[in-house]
């Protein structure tokens, strides 16, 4: 039997889990926590029972309380409740599929007490690479990529223990956006933004698509999760999502992890390393493709790559910034507070105010978030 708990259980990566937790009858769900949803968590908590739920609400917690009054379940709340389920005893693994900073002390909590990590909370590793990969291994902790890309290029690793890699291809769908100008995106709505063609996610990562911050973001973290120098790590468009990632090794030989565009398939992958289980959906049909395109983004009118690159080339408490200001941005289009294009102006020009802290402590790290959104209600 395994024993996992999510953080962010009522969001996609989070439902999606407890899919895969029902139709496999040796996960128990012994924790969940969400952040607002009391409704879903609710009906999560009475169908899994597990031993703890947390919300991040002291309110909400009593409601809860009262709603689950006939369980026998623990109701946590806030920070203090996110870490004791991160790191409750009787859970094996950590789902982290909650977004935003948020994530990174449960996820270090978790760490020091010896439970592996399934990971889909960016923020994580962009922010705080460089603590969390060093405890990981300090404390003989898997850190296990949900992530599709990440976990496709986890995938192709396996096996080839010692030998060097060249490139790591990250694919990218190119968006609801591929192939339009600037002039275009001056008039996108945000409906426009979350019309994603090929995958299902929560609509700050949909947002993140549209404007290739998320590629960024998974380029910063792919250099953590496999200790690549981002010159060596490329993004290529591939509109379709057949293509999840790709190695490229020195001998010249690329090996590529392919499927359908479905999340399942990464979160259970990273449940039952290094076992494959079978997984119910669609399948891969080639001789209905009429061809895989693979293409260059255009990183001229989407910025948000080589504002990735840029953070994380300048390091120290950048990469914080180009995530707070990305995070703030993203919240204001979905506000319909601001337009689209003003989510590369918000990010450049917090880039451009900032002054590094080299190798941030975690403090910091949380310092550095707050200057961001301070700075931005200063000027916007």
């Amino acid at each position: 039997m395994k024993n996992i708990a999510i953080i962010g259980s009522t969001g996609s990566i989070g439902t999606q889990t407890l899919d895969i937790a029902r139709a496999n009858k040796d996960i128990r769900v012994v924790a969940l926590a969400a952040g607002n949803n009391i409704e879903l968590l609710e009906k999560q908590a009475k169908e899994f029972r597990p031993d703890i739920v947390g919300i991040w609400s002291e309110d909400k917690a009593k409601q809860l309380s009262e709603a689950l009054s006939n369980f026998d379940i623990r109701i946590v709340w806030g920070m203090e409740g996110l870490i004791e389920i991160a790191r409750y005893a009787k859970s094996d693994i950590l789902v982290t599929a909650i977004v935003g900073m948020i994530g990174i002390k449960p996820t270090v909590e978790a760490i020091k007490a010896g439970k592996d990590i399934a990971l889909a909370n960016k923020e994580t590793l962009v922010t705080a690479g460089h603590i969390i990969m060093p405890l990981a291994k300090e404390k003989g902790v898997k850190i296990l990529p949900v992530d599709s890309e990440h976990s496709a290029i986890f995938q192709c690793l396996h096996g080839e223990t010692g030998n060097k890699i060249s490139r790591l291809l990250i694919t990218a769908s190119g968006g609801p956006f591929r192939g339009k100008d600037r002039k275009f995106l001056e008039t996108v709505t945000l409906e426009d933004a979350l019309k994603h063609p090929n995958w299902s996610m929560g609509k700050k990562i949909t947002i993140d698509s549209a404007t290739l911050v998320n590629k960024g973001l998974e380029v910063i973290e792919a250099k953590w999760l496999f200790d690549i120098e981002p010159s060596n790590i490329e993004v290529v468009v591939q509109p379709q999502s057949i293509i999840h990632s790709m190695v490229e090794f020195e001998d010249g030989s690329i090996k590529a992890q392919l499927g359908t565009p479905d999340m399942k398939l990464p979160i259970q992958y990273a449940l039952y390393y290094p076992e494959r289980r079978y997984l119910a959906g669609d399948r891969m049909d080639f001789t209905a493709l009429s061809g895989i395109i693979i293409d260059k983004p255009d990183r001229e009118t989407f910025k948000g790559l080589d504002f990735a690159y840029k953070s994380i080339s300048i390091g120290g408490s950048m990469p914080t910034v180009f995530n707070a200001a990305n995070e703030k941005a993203v919240a204001m289009f979905l506000a319909k507070d601001i337009e689209f294009l003003q989510i590369y102006d918000i990010i450049d020009d917090c880039i451009k105010a900032h002054e590094v802290i080299e190798n941030p402590t975690l403090e910091q790290i949380f310092e550095t978030e707050q200057w961001v959104y301070d700075y931005i209600r200063s000027k916007y």
